[in-house]
C-alpha cells in the first residue's frame, strides 16, 4: 500500500486543508510532514470556519489517525491552544492524535531570534510570519535543538535552559530593541509542555512502516507551497523545510517507492503573502477584484496576499519537482465576471524567450508572456456537477491540462467541503 501526498504548488495558501478535509474519508491516517504553525489550513463545514496550523486536516473525521511527524517543528504554546479550541468536538486526542519523539520544538526565544534578525534587516526582511520556524530549522540542522522525545527525560528542563542562553547571546548579537519578559515566556512555555505531553508520542518513522505494512491507506500532508521550498522555491523569499514532495520522505522516513499518488493543489489565479518575486503579481483593478471576491488574507497573519493570473510557468515547474500525478484547481468561482483571464506561459528572461522557471525571476530579469482566455459570468457557488460547469470554464482547465499534461481530477467552487467538484 503506497503513501499518497497532498502538496501545494505555489506560494502557498492554495486551499490544502480544504482538500485533505474531502479525501479524508479514503484515508486511515494523515501524516503532516513538515513546516510549522505559520501554515494556516482552513476547513468550512456545517457552518463553521476552523483554521489548523499545526494538527492535520483529518482530525475531524472519527476514524482518521492524525500523526504529526519527524519534519514538523512545534510550537507547544499554539499547539496547546489548538487543542483547546477543537475542545468542543470531542476528540480523543490521545488515541488520534500522535506526535513524533523526531519532531523539534520551538522555543519562545526561537520566536525572538526570528523577530530580532527580521528588525535587523530592515527594509531587506524576508517577511517571516515570526513564529520562530527558522531558527528553529536552523537549531535542528547545527544539531544542537530540542525535539520532543526529550520531553521524556528528566533532564529536560536543562536542556532548555541551556538552549534558551545561547538563544539570548545571539539576539544581544543583532543589537535591535526586543521588549520581552523571559521568565513570563518560560512559564507559559512549561504549561503548554505540561498539556503536550499528556498525548501520545510515538517513533513515527517505525509507526508508518508498520502501517503501511498492514496496508492501511496513507495521505501525507504538506504545508506552505512548492515556491516556497528552500531548495526549489524563490529562495532566499522560502521558508526553511522542504515543502515538495521529497520532503515527505525525510519529514516521515518513508522511502521514495513508497509514495503512490501526488495530488498538487493550486488556486486558478496566484497569490503571494511577504515579499519575493511574483512575476505576474497585478496592481490594477483585476487584482484588487481577486483579492476581495477570494478574501485574501493569510489564514494565519491575517496579512493581505498579493494576487495575479496563473503563472503556468511557476505551476509546470512546481508540477515536475513533485511528479504530480492529479491536479486539484481551487477557488475556480473567484474568476467569474471577467471577461477575459490572462496565463502567462512563458517569460522574456533577459531578452531571451523561455517556458522553464529559471534561477532568478526577479523583476529586473523577468518579464511574464500572457495567453489570453475567454472568461465566464456564471455563478459557480451552487454548481454540484462538471456538466453545470460554464463552457469557458472548461476550456480554461481544458488549457492547463494540455499544459501540465496532468488532469484536473478536482475543481472547487467555493470554501465549503460541499462545494466541491469531482471529475
Amino acid at each position: 500500500m503506497a503513501v499518497d501526498l497532498l502538496l501545494g504548488l505555489q506560494w502557498g495558501d492554495e486551499g490544502k486543508g480544504k482538500i485533505v478535509d474531502v479525501l479524508t474519508q479514503n484515508y486511515n491516517l494523515i501524516s503532516r510532514f513538515q513546516g510549522g504553525p505559520n501554515a494556516g489550513h482552513t476547513l468550512i463545514f456545517d457552518g463553521y470556519k476552523h483554521v489548523l496550523h499545526t494538527i492535520p486536516s483529518g482530525i475531524f473525521h472519527k476514524e482518521a489517525v492524525n500523526v504529526v511527524g519527524n519534519g514538523v517543528v512545534i510550537d507547544p504554546v499554539i499547539f496547546d491552544k489548538e487543542i483547546q479550541g477543537l475542545s468542543q468536538f470531542d476528540i480523543d486526542f490521545q488515541k488520534v492524535l500522535l506526535i513524533s519523539r523526531k519532531a523539534h520544538l520551538i522555543l519562545p526565544t526561537h520566536r525572538l531570534l526570528d523577530a530580532a534578525s527580521e528588525k535587523a534587516k530592515g527594509k531587506d526582511k524576508i517577511g517571516s510570519t515570526l513564529k520562530g520556524i527558522g531558527p528553529t530549522y536552523m537549531d535542528k540542522t547545527g544539531r544542537n535543538g530540542m525535539r520532543v522525545g526529550d520531553l521524556e527525560l528528566d533532564n529536560w528542563k536543562d536542556i532548555f535552559d541551556a538552549l534558551t542562553q545561547k538563544h539570548i547571546k545571539m539576539i544581544d548579537f543583532y543589537n535591535v530593541a526586543l521588549d520581552y519578559d523571559l521568565e513570563a515566556l518560560r512559564q507559559e512555555f512549561f504549561a503548554s509542555i505540561k498539556e503536550l505531553r499528556k498525548l501520545t508520542f510515538i517513533d513515527s518513522e517505525e509507526y508508518l512502516h508498520t502501517a503501511i505494512k498492514d496496508k492501511k491507506t496513507i495521505l501525507a500532508e504538506g504545508a506552505q507551497g512548492s515556491l516556497l521550498d528552500v531548495d526549489f522555491g524563490t529562495y532566499p523569499f522560502v521558508t526553511s523545510s522542504n515543502t515538495t514532495a521529497a520532503g515527505a520522505c525525510t519529514g516521515l522516513g518513508i522511502a521514495p517507492n513508497q509514495i503512490g499518488e501526488v495530488f498538487g493543489i493550486f488556486k486558478a489565479y496566484t497569490t503571494r503573502v511577504g515579499s519575493g518575486p511574483f512575476p505576474t503579481e497585478l496592481f490594477d483593478e483585476d487584482g484588487a477584484t481577486m483579492a476581495k471576491v477570494g478574501h485574501e488574507f493569510g489564514a494565519t497573519t491575517g496579512r493581505a496576499r498579493r494576487c495575479g493570473w496563473l503563472d503556468m510557468v511557476a505551476l509546470k515547474y512546481a508540477c515536475q519537482v513533485n511528479g504530480v500525478t492529479q491536479l486539484n484547481m481551487m477557488k475556480a468561482d473567484v474568476l467569474s465576471g471577467f471577461d477575459t483571464l490572462k496565463v502567462c506561459t512563458a517569460y522574456e528572461y533577459n531578452g531571451e524567450v523561455i517556458k522553464h522557471f529559471p534561477y532568478n525571476i526577479e523583476p529586473e530579469n523577468v518579464k511574464p508572456i500572457y495567453t489570453e482566455i475567454s472568461g465566464w459570468k456564471e455563478d459557480l457557488t451552487g454548481m454540484t456537477s462538471e456538466d453545470q460547469l460554464p463552457q469557458a470554464l472548461l476550456d480554461y482547465i481544458a488549457f492547463i491540462e494540455k499544459e501540465t499534461e496532468i488532469k484536473i481530477t478536482i475543481v472547487s467552487v467555493g470554501p465549503d467541503r460541499k462545494q466541491t467538484i469531482e471529475r
